[in-house]
């Protein structure tokens, strides 16, 4: 396994989740500290690092990931012990049937009404959040409230593994690939003075990019992100929105965004110059 590779799994392996990134924070600050010239803290969390370039600008580049990571808040109990939860960013409903989930120390599975249970209706409908419950062992409610209070947040618990083809599978893919990947780079000098900025609660608003980008006020900014992907046998076309294995996206526009077109070209070109496979999204989602 390259050395990216291990960053980014080892990352992905820690929890922060929206909000709460201490530890992934932590972690990353130690790790830059050879190589940056100032390292701030902001007042929402955001890890703001300065590397020298070889020639200096008045308005520096902006290079930006995000640290947090999606998953649950504890906001209620059922009277047998069981946590009622909201979603911490956002996370489709159906793919957390039967998964774990970890409050701190306490380990729980998401759980829904059995399948023999439900109405012809009921099977034929998405769940919805309040439908959902995890079980975490209690055996009633007071039980349940002294192991996870009120407003604990929970991870998802699931390893991060390889498999197949050089492939990763692990929570917090996005974003802590982008942040592995401004370690490596960070650890080379930039041609121009360049901030790279680890962001906190992205996922609940891009709410810690907004200050960063007010406080450091770049003349340009750069943002590695995951993508929305279908590239599955039995979707088509544009469908697919991009695709494993093809290189990079390099997108033009998203659902809120127009991308500089000047950027853009900028980007596709040192692709091409440098054969970097690269793609762009087949379809804005």
């Amino acid at each position: 396994m390259n050395d990216l590779m291990k960053t980014a799994a080892m990352l992905c392996d820690m929890d922060g989740i929206c909000g709460y990134e201490d530890d992934v924070r932590y972690c990353i600050r130690e790790m830059v500290k050879p190589y940056a010239q100032e390292i701030l803290t902001d007042h929402m969390g955001n890890l703001l690092v300065f590397v020298r370039g070889e020639k200096r600008r008045a308005a520096p580049v902006l290079i930006c990931a995000h640290m947090d990571e999606v998953g649950v808040i504890c906001k209620g109990y059922t009277e047998d012990g069981c946590v009622k939860f909201g979603f911490v960013g956002g996370v489709d409903p159906r793919v957390v049937i039967g998964r774990r989930i970890l409050f701190g120390d306490v380990r729980g599975v998401v759980g829904i009404k059995a399948v023999h249970l439900t109405t012809r209706e009921e099977r034929k409908t998405m769940p919805k959040t309040s439908s959902l419950y995890i079980d975490i062992g209690a055996s009633d409610k007071k039980e349940a409230q002294k192991k996870v209070p009120l407003g604990t947040y929970g991870v998802f618990d699931s390893a991060c593994v390889r498999f197949g083809d050089g492939l990763l599978k692990a929570k917090a893919i996005d974003d802590r690939v982008g942040c592995a990947v401004m370690l490596t780079i960070l650890q080379e000098q930039p041609a121009v003075d360049t901030w790279f900025v680890f962001g906190v609660q992205e996922e609940v608003g891009l709410r810690g990019a907004r200050c960063a980008a007010f406080a450091l006020n770049p003349d340009v900014c750069l943002v590695l992100e995951g993508t929305t992907a279908a590239d599955l046998a039995e979707v088509d076309g544009a469908k697919q929105v991009c695709g494993l294995r093809k290189g990079v996206v390099i997108p033009f526009m998203d659902r809120s965004t127009i991308y500089h077109q000047k950027m853009f070209e900028t980007l596709r070109k040192l692709a091409e110059e440098h054969a970097i496979p690269w793609q762009t999204k087949h379809r804005v989602a």
